[in-house]
């Protein structure tokens, strides 16, 4: 593969890269409000191979339930509208 071709690809997956955390931020926004109302929030932290890496902040951090909003509540949203997301990953 020549040089071209590779800053050419890696421009591509930058875009799309790009793209796909508009959509996320997107859903998320959706997703806030509620989490706001217990007192907790999401950050997006990073896309890497369709697995949404985001940082639980507030009560959400400390909350007995947290694992569930994240697989079942935001995993499952962000799964249905971007088919492109794999799994949602907690990160610190």
């Amino acid at each position: 593969m020549g040089k071209y071709s590779a800053l050419l690809l890696i421009y591509i997956e930058t875009q799309r890269n790009h793209d796909m955390k508009d959509e996320v931020e997107e859903v998320l926004e959706s997703i806030r409000p509620m989490l706001i109302n217990d007192g907790g929030n999401v950050e997006l932290v990073d896309i890497e191979d369709g697995v949404v890496k985001l940082r639980l902040v507030g009560s959400c951090v400390s909350c007995s339930s947290s694992t569930m909003t994240l697989k079942m509540g935001i995993e499952k949203a962000l799964k249905k509208a971007i088919p492109m997301v794999r799994c949602v990953e907690a990160v610190e």
